[in-house]
């Protein structure tokens, strides 16, 4: 994903940077705002579902406009790569869900509660 050399001028005009500068890439399976904890993924699930800069920024108080702009810019510049990357984490929690509803205790008692009630 890094390589595309997109640079923006910061707001103070007097720094570039480049636009992978906002993000940390931690291994394949990971791309967080620099600085935070939050993945891209969850600001991208909001602008792709349809929420404005501002109504994000309203959502994370403690992202920044700028770097919320370049998470869209980036996702804009390599969406086919991070829709592929948001269908492999869906797809990983889906797994992760699917296990944990299959090995948990209080799953399989639910699930047992559930059969019972159908049987009578």
């Amino acid at each position: 994903m890094s390589g595309y050399g997109c640079m923006i001028s910061m707001s103070q005009g007097e720094s570039i940077v480049q636009l992978e500068d906002y993000f940390e890439h931690i291994g394949l399976h990971a791309i967080r705002l620099k600085g935070h904890r939050i993945g891209i993924e969850h600001l991208l699930h909001y602008y792709l579902d349809g929420y404005t800069v501002e109504e994000i920024k309203q959502l994370y108080p403690e992202i920044e406009l700028e770097q919320i702009h370049a998470a869209i810019l980036y996702y804009l510049q390599n969406r086919a790569t991070l829709d592929a990357y948001r269908a492999r984490l869906a797809s990983e929690a889906q797994v992760a869900a699917q296990s944990w509803a299959n090995t948990s205790p209080l799953a399989q008692r639910l699930q047992a509660a559930r059969q019972q009630q159908e049987v009578t």
